[in-house]
This record gives C-alpha cells, structure tokens and sequence, in this order.
C-alpha cells in the first residue's frame, strides 16, 4: 500500500493522508527514511562531546525526537519536514543529556558566569562586547578568556528548549513549542509565542555578523563546523570558538532583553 502511494502522491500528499489516517504503515515509512537524519544530527552533536557520551546514545536519544516530529509534523505550515525533524530531534538528544547531567559542574558554573558577564557588559555598552572587553570584565588575561571559550566550547549548545518565554513555571512554552500553532492554543499564548519570536530576532540582529552567519549556517542549514570551516575559510576549532561566542551572547542577550520586557 505504502509502495503504491510513493508512486502516486507527493510527500506532502503522503504527510496530509497520514494526518487524516494516523496509518501505522505511512508512520513507519516517515521514520525509516528519516532515520539517517538521526544520524546526521547525533554526529553533529557529538563534535566536542566528552568520551564518556556515546554517538549511539545520542542516536537512541534523536529517534525519539524523529517520532515525536512525525506525530507532530503540520504539512499546512509551509515548513519542510527536514527543518521541523532537526530541530526536535536535537531538543531531544539535548534534553536526554541534561537529565544525565554530563557537564561538570565547574564548566556549568564557568559558562553561567561568562553569560552573566555578557549579558551585564552588552547591556552596559549597548553594543556587541569585544573579547578584550569580556577578559577585562571578567579579570582574566586574553589567554585566561581563550581557554574559558574552549572549556565551555563543548556545553554552550543552544538547544531550542533552553530559553522558555513564560515566567510562570506552571506553565512554560519553550521555543521549540514555539514552532507550533495549534488552533486550539488560547490567544494570551498565541501572542506569548509571537513575541518570543521577535525577542529572538532582535538578539540575533544584533550579534556580530560573523556569530550570525555561523548560527545560521548550523542552525538553520543543517552544516557542520567543517562545512561551514570550508565557507568561511577558517579552521574547524576557529568556528566551533565563534560558535560558543554567539550561543553566550544570544543567552545573555535574550535573557536580558527578556527581563525588560517584563
């Protein structure tokens, strides 16, 4: 059945038959051709990962992502299902990692200290802060500055459901759950989710062009450190630092921007 249907729908065609018939045959045709995707994703994300994080538990991790983004998936959204499946497939390796807590301590304490420095310093300035600035602010030499970014190089992953818009714990939407519109969602929701879209894209406007090209070059492109190492023309380690750099600004700057507009 699944076999006739390739042959005469689009994949689109395929996705609306399934939302109307949640048929098991077309959900496990979804999943197997998109557990490569699982892959891909699992092994960007173990870039920088201590030894101790298996790239096969970070697959197990992303298939529950890849389900959760069929069962999930709105084909009336204009979105292509590649983009909307990343995301929910990294959220869900991320959210595993968080519940194991693999980061040590003294980083998890070093990367909140670097944020809150940014985020006080941009804030201070009014503009993006230099490395210089940073290392001043913090009392650390440049060297001292370069090895935190490469302690914290690792961890400093922005994961769609680490920044939530609502203040109330009993009731937090994450970014992530941001993507999605459910026309049963209230309108004080509605116009929660609108506004934490534009907080994002008025801290990302304001990152330096660089940061921001490196974003969404991984973020949005789906490309690795090395591919986009071979775009920009500088080395692996060189953007996996411009990385880290822009994910501590983006933090700080939405938590920033999000206090003021409380």
């Amino acid at each position: 059945m699944v076999n006739s249907f390739l042959e005469q729908k689009t994949e689109n065609e395929l996705w609306i038959t399934y939302k109307k018939t949640r048929d098991q045959n077309l959900r496990n045709m979804f999943i197997r051709q998109y557990i490569p995707l699982v892959k891909y994703v699992a092994g960007k994300v173990s870039i920088g990962m201590p030894e101790s994080v298996e790239f096969d538990d970070l697959v197990s991790f992303g298939q529950f992502g890849l389900m959760d983004a069929v069962e999930k998936f709105d084909p009336r959204k204009k979105v292509k299902f590649k983009t909307y499946a990343v995301a929910r497939i990294k959220g869900a390796i991320f959210d595993e990692l968080r519940l194991l807590d693999w980061i040590p301590r003294s980083v998890r304490q070093k990367t909140r200290e670097l944020e809150d420095t940014v985020g006080r310093l941009e804030s201070k300035l009014g503009r993006a802060a230099t490395d210089t600035e940073i290392a001043a602010a913090m009392n650390v030499s440049a060297d001292g500055f370069h090895k935190i970014i490469l302690k914290v190089s690792g961890t400093a992953v922005f994961s769609l459901n680490d920044i939530r818009v609502s203040s109330d714990d009993s009731e937090r939407i994450s970014i992530e759950d941001s993507i999605e519109s459910p026309a049963s969602l209230n309108p004080d929701t509605i116009i929660e989710r609108e506004e934490l879209r534009q907080l994002i894209a008025r801290a990302i406007s304001e990152l330096p062009e660089k940061e921001r090209i490196v974003l969404v070059l991984y973020y949005h492109e789906a490309l690795t450190f090395k591919e986009i190492g071979r775009v920009l023309n500088v080395s692996e380690s060189r953007i996996s630092q411009i990385h880290t750099r822009a994910n501590i600004r983006l933090r700080a700057r939405l938590g920033s921007l999000r206090k003021s507009a409380l």
